[in-house]
C-alpha cells in the first residue's frame, strides 16, 4: 500500500478529469489522478482522436486530440501525480475517514475521491494468441504514446482502424522497419491516413492474420493470408497491438451511490451519497443533466470547491475566478 496520503485521488483522466486536476491545483490541494491506460485523454483520445467537438465555449471547432493536448498543456502550470495502468477495483473507506482506492498493482489513499470515469474503464483487447504477459510492456504493446522503446527496431503493428495506421505511420519515423498486418484488405482509418500509408515505406500485409508467435531474442511472428492459407513468419523485434478497446465498468463503489445505468448519483455539490466522495462528467447523473463535455468542464470546479470546503470546514469556500487578482 502507498502509504502517502492525498488532499484529493481523481479516479479517470479524461478532458474532465484532467480538468479537474488542472483547478484542484489551483487551489493548491495535493492531487494524484489515477488512469486505467498508459496516457490520459480517455474516450476521446483513444476512441475519436481525429472527432471533432463543438460544444466547447470559444472554440467554433476543435480535433479531439487538439483538445487533450490543450488540456495538458495547461496542467503544466500546477503540481499533479499521474498513474498509469491503474484500473480501479475497489473504493471504501477506513476506518480513520481515509479513501483506500485499490487498483491491479496497488491501494492509494486520498482524503477525497473525484470519480471522472466517464463511461467506464477502457482497457485494450488483448492478443489472443497464446503469450508470456511478462512480455508486455518489453516486446508486445498495446499503445505507442512513446516512440522510444521502437527506436531502430523492426515493428509489427497488428489491426486496421486508425490508431493502427497512425502508429505504424509514427513509427516508421524511428523504426528500422515496419510492417502493419491487417485481416481485411481495407482499413477502416481515414483515407488520407490510408494515403500516408500506402505512400511510406511501411510493408502492408492484407489480409493477414497473426497465428502464434515465438519469443528469444526476437519474436517469430506466424501469419496466414486469409483466402490461400499461405503461411509466413515476421522476425520482429517489436509488436504493437491494436484490436481496439474494451469498456471494462464495474461496480467499485458502495451500490447506493449508482443508478441501473452504472452513473454516479450526485447532489447539486456533485457529491455522492458516500460523504466526500464526488463525481462529475459522464460519470455523474442528477435530474435535468445533459452528458456534454462542456456540462462535465462546469462541473469540475463546483466539484473542485466543495471538495475543498469539505477538506477545510472551518476555512470560507472561496472559488478561484480567472478574473482574481
Amino acid at each position: 500500500m502507498n502509504t502517502e496520503v492525498y488532499d484529493l485521488i481523481i479516479v479517470g483522466a479524461g478532458p474532465v478529469g484532467l480538468f479537474s486536476a488542472y483547478y484542484a491545483g489551483l487551489r493548491q490541494m495535493k492531487v494524484k489522478v489515477l488512469e486505467s491506460l498508459s496516457d490520459c485523454g480517455g474516450q476521446l483520445l483513444q476512441l475519436y482522436p481525429e472527432k471533432t467537438i463543438k460544444d466547447i465555449a470559444g472554440f467554433p471547432e476543435v480535433a479531439a486530440k487538439d483538445f487533450i493536448a490543450q488540456l495538458k498543456k495547461q496542467l503544466q502550470s500546477v503540481s499533479v501525480t499521474f498513474e498509469y495502468n491503474q484500473e480501479v477495483l475497489m473504493v471504501k473507506k477506513n476506518e480513520s475517514d481515509i479513501f483506500e482506492i485499490k487498483t491491479k498493482f496497488a491501494t492509494h489513499l486520498g482524503k477525497a475521491v473525484l470519480l471522472t470515469t466517464g463511461g467506464g474503464a477502457f482497457t485494450p483487447r488483448k492478443l489472443t494468441i497464446t503469450h508470456d504477459d511478462t512480455l508486455e510492456g518489453e516486446k508486445i504493446f498495446y499503445q505507442a504514446t512513446d516512440l522510444e522503446p521502437f527506436k531502430d527496431q523492426t515493428v509489427a503493428v497488428l489491426g486496421g482502424g486508425d490508431s493502427a495506421v497512425d502508429w505504424a505511420l509514427d513509427l516508421e519515423k524511428v523504426a528500422k522497419k515496419v510492417y502493419v498486418i491487417h485481416r481485411r484488405e481495407q482499413f477502416r482509418a481515414l483515407e488520407h491516413s490510408i494515403t500516408q500509408l500506402k505512400e511510406s515505406s511501411v510493408d502492408i500485409l492484407t489480409p493477414y492474420v497473426a497465428k502464434d508467435l515465438m519469443v528469444n531474442d526476437t519474436i517469430s511472428l506466424s501469419l496466414r493470408q486469409v483466402k490461400t492459407k499461405e503461411n509466413l513468419t515476421l522476425e520482429v523485434d517489436k509488436l504493437l497491438v491494436s484490436y481496439g478497446f474494451v469498456n471494462t465498468r464495474t461496480s467499485f463503489t458502495e451500490d447506493s451511490v449508482l443508478t441501473d445505468q452504472g452513473k454516479f448519483v450526485v447532489s447539486s455539490n456533485q457529491e455522492t451519497s458516500l460523504k466526500g466522495m464526488f463525481a462529475c462528467g459522464d460519470a455523474a447523473i442528477y435530474p435535468g443533466k445533459v452528458q456534454l463535455i462542456a456540462t462535465g468542464l462546469g462541473e469540475a470546479p463546483t466539484a473542485v470547491n466543495n471538495i475543498f470546503a469539505y477538506l477545510n470546514p472551518n476555512e470560507r469556500l472561496q472559488p478561484v475566478h480567472s478574473t482574481s487578482c
